[in-house]
């Protein structure tokens, strides 16, 4: 079912939006569940998983799309190489503002899941978990390989094609994404540094068969927070746990937030 898609207006652009389940608690005593996509993400392409667990929690969720992504107003190429920095550190925050979310638990996947971390670790007290699904904190040569594949299947292939069925503007989000991580100096991106400073409960969901990153991601994040820390590798999974293993990774986002 295609959600009811509306939009916040931030000074930086319109943001593309849905909600699932009840508003957000003026009190801020319950969280609400706020949706991150992954790099070629947007909202819709979360499907019925945020419904899911809204429904099986009790709380509200918030599924947007980031600007350059979905329906979002476009942004201006090349995107900074502290693309994920800005968004954690300056858009997230507005957009929480604007909703009117008190107390936020961050469920990002990929790139959103990488920008939770930044977020949980540099804006204290509204964060109250982060669930984390393939995220990176570092560089890996699987990482950089599998994303120039991207960039010849988006040339020669289909995925333009593919792509275009959910971004307004396909080219913005593609290269947008592709051209940061393929840049020689993003080799030097790195997040560990923010991990001490997560205090929350983090959980950390990675496919045995992710393309995109190995389990180092994992055991770095586990390391370096100061927080308590849940590691999952889920066999028989790619890089979105929320599809290649649906029920497994609903089941423990569940339990993990309850």
């Amino acid at each position: 079912m295609i959600p009811d898609l509306r939009c916040f207006t931030l000074p930086s652009g319109r943001i593309e939006h849905f909600w699932s389940g009840p508003p957000p608690d003026p009190t801020g005593e319950n969280p609400t569940l706020v949706f991150l996509h992954v790099g070629l993400g947007c909202a819709v392409q979360w499907r019925d998983f945020p419904a899911t667990i809204a429904e099986r929690t009790g709380l509200g969720a918030l599924v947007y799309s980031r600007l350059g992504y979905g329906g979002s107003d476009p942004v201006s190429l090349p995107r900074p190489l502290s693309y994920m920095h800005d968004e954690a550190r300056e858009e997230l925050p507005r957009l929480l503002d604007v909703a009117g979310i008190r107390s936020a638990i961050l469920v990002g996947h990929s790139d959103g899941g990488s920008i939770a971390l930044i977020h949980a670790a540099t804006s204290k007290g509204r964060v109250k978990k982060v669930v984390t699904l393939a995220p990176h904190v570092f560089v890996e040569d699987v990482s950089v390989t599998s994303i120039a594949e991207a960039k010849r299947a988006y040339e020669q292939g289909d995925l333009r094609a593919r792509l275009a069925k959910y971004h307004a503007n396909a080219d913005v989000a593609f290269w947008g994404w592709n051209r940061a991580w393929l840049d020689p100096a993003f080799r030097s991106w790195n997040l560990e540094g923010f991990l001490p400073s997560i205090e929350v409960p983090v959980m950390v969901l990675q496919g045995e068969e992710d393309p995109y990153g190995t389990r180092a991601q994992v055991d770095a994040i586990a390391k370096g927070v100061s927080g308590p820390v849940e590691t999952m590798l889920i066999p028989k999974c790619g890089h979105s746990p929320q599809r290649d293993q649906a029920s497994f990774t609903a089941e423990a986002i569940v339990r993990f937030v309850r």
